[in-house]
């Protein structure tokens, strides 16, 4: 009697333990929407994501669905923090390079990443430095004397004068032309425009940007204007840099699993 008891505990644990392992088996195997739904993408953006190297490649099943696993979702979610941090085409690189190179590599990408988001914050604090300066400067009262040409303007902002035609061709910072030859020429109040178009450039603002915010500098709010700008790029800034440091506890993820 006691026999048929041990024996029938021990099918029985044995049992237990094959469905535990069955189990698991089952709770690691994700599929596509599954991995969409966890990492907030659609289907189509997961296949694709896995068709650009950024997740491994699947395994199929019998009847050929795609079977995902932790690693694949942990792509995912450090692709979609480092898309915000870096742009995409960065993104995919780097997480195509933890599933294809050496761990050294992908340090690498990331130390230039985050060198980059360094090297932006010195020059927002140089252009914050730089707009409170010229917030200053008093334009009035100028004598037509005190204006500058193209390759003067050019030497005092360490620009090329190509730069200044480009900014002059955008509307940026225009200059007046004088007869006969229509010579360009910054009065003090236009040579005020390019100092904060260079300071804003530094800054990381693109010409489109620049565009829709020189008219309103213009109109005499150039301080609370220019401040505001730039307190919109620092908080760009933190933003990237946030979504770096929650790409690394993905990358981290991944970068264990590919090394197991």
């Amino acid at each position: 009697m006691l026999k048929r008891f041990i024996k029938v505990l021990v099918e029985t644990l044995s049992w237990k333990t094959e469905d535990r392992q069955v189990s698991t088996l089952k709770s690691s195997a994700l599929r596509t929407v599954d991995v969409a739904r966890r990492a907030g993408y659609s289907v189509q953006q997961v296949r694709n994501l896995e068709r650009d190297g950024v997740l491994p490649p699947a395994t199929r099943s019998a009847a050929g669905y795609r079977i995902y696993r932790e690693i694949h979702f942990q792509s995912a979610l450090a692709y979609r923090a480092l898309a915000v941090g870096t742009g995409p085409v960065a993104a995919k690189r780097i997480v195509r390079a933890v599933h294809e190179c050496p761990t050294s590599e992908v340090l690498a990408l990331l130390d230039a990443v985050h060198a980059q988001l360094d090297r932006e914050r010195t020059d927002l604090r140089l252009a914050k430095e730089a707009a409170a300066a010229i917030s200053a400067e008093l334009v009035e009262d100028v004598r037509p004397s005190d204006s500058m040409s193209v390759s003067e303007l050019a030497a005092a902002l360490g620009v090329r004068p190509s730069t200044l035609r480009h900014w002059d061709a955008e509307g940026l910072a225009v200059p007046d032309r004088v007869s006969p030859r229509e010579t360009r020429r910054y009065s003090p109040a236009q040579t005020r425009d390019a100092r904060i178009v260079h300071q804003l450039r530094s800054a990381g603002y693109r010409i489109d940007q620049l565009r829709a915010l020189m008219p309103g500098l213009r109109r005499g709010h150039r301080s609370e204007d220019i401040g505001a700008a730039l307190a919109a790029r620092d908080v760009s800034i933190a933003a990237r840099s946030r979504a770096l440091l929650d790409a690394t506890v993905a990358l981290s993820a991944v970068l264990a699993a590919t090394q197991t």
